[in-house]
């Protein structure tokens, strides 16, 4: 190999790690200016790549979407891990709940795409859905074992129920309640039996 050929090499490699890191910026802002229904051209633009660049790094809007919304992601995950540990269980499930709803309203059109994920698992976007499906549901069985929580409620349909949340408060903006007094009636169907 020519001593020409690594630095051309390294150069293509940091091109390419600084293209990554402007695509997510931009996308990062444009998803939070205009919500994920953004055009990829328009973020591709904003970064001052091309379409294909865009979709070297990122096949699909899913990919992007995934990792955009990783470190929050990841900050979930951490979350429900703490509140393990919680002295109340249903309350630290609801606490984590709250926390989804949050993140999923964070921008608009990301609950739709949770939701239509959860039912397609090649989606990137899907690939997120295992480890909040295990993290949820690990506080959702100790809330169950607590006798808080009814046992035949599983930890698919909560999510469901949290995005469906987040999307509603979304569609009604006028209203910064709504989410809150939704969780709470869903909450109310969840609780055990005493």
């Amino acid at each position: 190999m020519s001593e020409q050929t690594v630095p051309d090499t390294r150069r293509r490699r940091a091109d390419a790690r600084r293209n990554h890191a402007r695509l997510l910026a931009e996308a990062r802002a444009a998803f939070a200016e205009h919500g994920t229904g953004t055009s990829l051209e328009d973020v591709a633009r904003r970064a001052g790549v091309g379409i294909g660049t865009l979709y070297r790094h990122f096949p699909t809007r899913h990919a992007l979407m995934s990792a955009v919304f990783e470190d929050a992601v990841r900050d979930l995950l951490d979350r429900s891990r703490a509140l393990l540990d919680a002295p109340a269980p249903c309350e630290a499930l609801v606490t984590w709940l709250r926390a989804l709803i949050a993140h999923a309203g964070a921008y608009r059109g990301l609950s739709r795409a949770l939701m239509s994920a959860s039912q397609d698992e090649s989606s990137a976007l899907a690939r997120c859905s295992a480890p909040m499906r295990e993290a949820g549901g690990a506080l959702l069985a100790r809330a169950q074992r607590a006798g808080a929580v009814r046992e035949d409620v599983a930890i698919a349909d909560l999510l469901q129920l949290t995005n469906a949340i987040a999307l509603a408060a979304e569609e009604t903006p006028d209203d910064p309640l709504l989410a809150d007094r939704l969780l709470t009636l869903t909450l109310r169907g969840l609780a055990a039996a005493h």
